[in-house]
């Protein structure tokens, strides 16, 4: 007879719902400072690639030293899932026994912990990388991230004002009427290029497999969380925006030189290893004093210790 408990995503997400938005900050911040100071045991990202229906499913495992389990996190996305009513995400968290391997956990929250443990990472990117005074902030995106990164970025700043861009006129419309109720003031645009010469905090969280924003389009004084390259082949920002910007921040190096915005200008030769600090390392010795005109960038591509701890979080709450 199986002893593992399964917790629906419907009792994930009132634990989420519930719980204060300092710990969950916390909670994240603990993930990067772990995996940065070299506490965490994660091994290389597994990725499947599907053409027809176009798809993917990461794999991301690993544990926390002298915790007390280890965590296989499965997340699916299926880009034409609305066809047939469904969401384009999907997924799971297997919780085991550090010390003996028996499956105790099985959070079967759909995605929505990837969901939530990336959204409040581009909240501590913010806390520690952006402009202090935030004029606008700027979203390329529609989807379910897109709306998740404001809610969290409301913890973080006192700024409402919001510029969309989206492809599709019909989702940005939707996603403006959403965050309209949410309390912010939400601006269209059909041009990248306004967001960029409007906007000092811009999150990107789109599929894309082309640049979206341009080098020469960026005013100094600006932050950009990318959160949308998280596989091989994704990319958001061209890669002369990484050789310019004054930071360049990863959540993983060596992640985001195998993929991620990093990854392409690294390839090419235009950042070195040297020029690019984790994030938990920032975290962890508060160092970065942002001047005036800095740009910086956040590649967020991932990381299991982030799936750990969100997972710990759920298990502790229960």
């Amino acid at each position: 007879m199986a002893k593992f408990q399964i917790i629906e995503k419907e009792l994930i997400s009132n634990i989420i719902r519930g719980a204060s938005f300092d710990d969950l900050i916390l909670n994240s911040e603990e993930a990067f400072i772990s995996y940065s100071r070299g506490r965490t045991v994660v091994p290389e990202v597994g990725h499947l690639q599907f053409i027809d229906p176009p798809g993917e499913v990461h794999i991301k495992y690993g544990y926390i030293r002298d915790q007390k389990y280890f965590v296989v996190k499965i997340a699916s996305g299926f880009y034409e899932n609305g066809l047939l009513d469904l969401p384009s995400g999907m997924g799971i968290n297997l919780i085991f026994n550090q010390c003996s391997g028996e499956l105790k956990f099985i959070l079967a929250d759909e995605g929505f912990l990837t969901d939530i443990r990336t959204a409040l990472a581009g909240a501590v990117a913010a806390k520690y990388l952006a402009p202090k005074e935030i004029i606008k902030i700027g979203v390329l995106g529609t989807g379910v991230q897109a709306r998740l990164q404001l809610k969290y970025l409301k913890g973080i700043t006192a700024c409402r004002n919001v510029m969309a861009w989206g492809r599709n006129s019909f989702s940005v419309k939707q996603l403006k009427n959403d965050l309209e109720k949410e309390g912010f003031v939400v601006e269209v645009t059909d041009k990248v290029s306004k967001i960029t010469k409007n906007c000092n905090l811009i999150v990107t969280t789109t599929a894309s497999r082309q640049p979206l924003i341009k080098s020469k389009d960026i005013q100094p004084s600006t932050h950009i969380t990318a959160v949308g390259a998280d596989s091989p082949g994704k990319q958001e920002l061209e890669s002369s925006l990484l050789q310019r910007a004054n930071l360049v921040v990863a959540d993983s190096i060596s992640q985001c030189t195998n993929h991620g915005e990093i990854h392409k200008a690294f390839a090419e030769g235009l950042i070195k290893t040297e020029k690019i600090q984790e994030l938990g390392n920032i975290i962890n010795t508060k160092a970065y004093h942002r001047q005036d005109e800095d740009i910086s960038i956040a590649d967020l591509t991932g990381i299991a210790s982030q799936d750990i701890q969100i997972s710990n979080f759920i298990i502790d709450h229960l």
